[in-house]
């Protein structure tokens, strides 16, 4: 006999929609989660005022339909992001507003970009969702990075300026440190590129009253003491007839056990016996994201009586990408900003007064002489964090795909993998995590002895 019939390894949307879906079919679950909260890489705070702003993942679009239902069912409030005003960019100085598609740039810069996403969406179009690495012409595009791929196909200094910013707001990452395939593959999963950098129609549309945190409480409150914050895993041993789950306090034994934690984290468990050697050198190869996610406050959210959405591309600073982020009755204005890939390295080696300076001076360029002076700055360093090391997510490099991508999601014996990077519909979101969750669960469940 086990402890449980299911133990699973993180208390994240993956973890906790894996944990629901196996105590909803009648079975017995244990959740042991390292952090002494849930949700993962969702995570809320609180401005001095008592404003709510989320440090993690925050923005739902209206085809994420998995984490919609959840939102329904628990009965949280969505509201949508301010898009209202024109868009910002600044490039080599020059500062341009804009409501249309161009992005600020110059006519010519603006159809080059365009041609560009036309011939990477067309590329996407042949790319298998379910299994990449079997897409016709893989191993050539697997072969090559994005940033490869973008400088063979343009000379065009203002276009390739806007996809090095545009490719680190979605990846954490450089164009050079991205798979062509995997870029593909991403941008497939998400509904493509228009749908993922969109706000209004897009994957940034809509924001949950309170945070998206919530919805990983909802779940863990719903399965109760099932739930052992806490308690970091350290080693999974398993055999032909069950697995042991050792972690800080103790032990768990059960039939089967959902890893729902990044693959660079799962990598770090010790297994006995030790995982295959394609499963090992995946997990040596998905190296997490780095972001410093910024929320910077204001009395007001003076940007909109200029007739500004809050929404700011820079080409030439650290802090490249900006959004309104005020609470949904404008009691003080909030703009939220990233340090991305390179930048957020480089910026997590300052001080924090540094980093504090080069956001708020960006924001003067951006906004005006208002943003001065903010009432509060406060800053979420996901590079730092123990059981996370990175957002957004785990990334595969030139050659991952089409040599390890069939271990993302494959079982070992009673091992099974759950966590946004093996979802094959929203890879790396909150819905692609919470999508994961189930499909794990729904392998577990039809394998589990009566």
């Amino acid at each position: 006999m086990t402890d449980f019939d299911v133990v699973v390894v993180g208390a994240g949307l993956a973890g906790l929609s894996a944990a629901r879906a196996v105590r909803a079919a009648g079975r017995s679950v244990a959740v042991l989660e390292a952090r002494d909260r849930v949700a993962g890489r969702n995570l809320g705070q609180h401005l001095s005022d008592g404003t709510p702003v989320e440090m993690g993942g925050q923005w739902i679009g209206r085809t994420q339909t998995e984490a919609l239902k959840l939102i329904s069912e628990f009965g949280l409030e969505t509201f949508a992001t301010h898009d209202d005003g024109a868009s910002v960019t600044l490039y080599n100085g020059v500062l341009t507003q804009y409501s249309d598609g161009t992005f600020g740039l110059s006519e010519e810069g603006a159809i080059e970009v365009g041609r560009l996403q036309q011939a990477l969406e067309s590329l996407a179009d042949t790319v298998s969702l379910s299994s990449p690495w079997s897409s016709p012409a893989a191993a050539e595009l697997d072969q090559q990075t994005v940033g490869d791929w973008l400088r063979a196909n343009t000379s065009n200094a203002e276009a390739m300026a806007l996809w090095d910013a545009v490719i680190p707001a979605l990846f954490s990452a450089e164009p050079s440190e991205i798979s062509l395939l995997h870029f593909l593959f991403y941008i497939k999963s998400g509904g493509m590129i228009d749908c993922l950098v969109a706000t209004t129609g897009g994957a940034q549309e809509l924001r949950v009253v309170g945070g998206t945190h919530q919805i990983s409480e909802c779940m863990a409150a719903e399965l109760g003491d099932a739930v052992r914050l806490t308690s970091p895993v350290r080693k999974i041993s398993h055999d032909d007839s069950s697995v042991r789950v050792d972690f800080d306090g103790g032990h768990l034994t059960a039939q089967r056990v959902i890893v729902a934690i990044p693959p660079t984290l799962a990598g770090r468990l010790v297994y006995q016996p030790a995982m295959p050697a394609a499963r090992d050198g995946l997990t040596q190869q998905v190296p997490m994201g780095s972001v410093i996610k910024v929320q910077i406050a204001y009395p007001t959210p003076f940007w909109r009586e200029a007739g500004l959405s809050g929404f700011g591309f820079s080409l030439d600073d650290a802090l490249s990408v900006t959004m309104d982020n005020s609470p949904p009755d404008g009691s003080c204005g909030v703009i939220v900003g990233f340090f991305e890939g390179a930048h957020a390295r480089s910026a997590s080696r300052l001080p924090l007064e540094e980093r504090r300076a080069a956001a708020v001076a960006t924001l003067v360029k951006m906004f005006g002489s208002q943003a001065q002076n903010p009432l509060e700055y406060i800053e979420q360093n996901w590079m730092e964090e123990e059981y996370t090391r990175g957002c957004y997510g785990g990334r595969l490099g030139a050659g991952v795909w089409t040599q390890y991508g069939a271990a993302l999601a494959q079982p070992v014996g009673r091992i099974h993998w759950a966590g946004a990077e093996t979802s094959d519909v929203w890879n790396g979101y909150m819905d692609g995590a919470i999508r994961s969750g189930d499909r794990a669960a729904a392998e577990v469940l039809s394998l589990l002895e009566s």
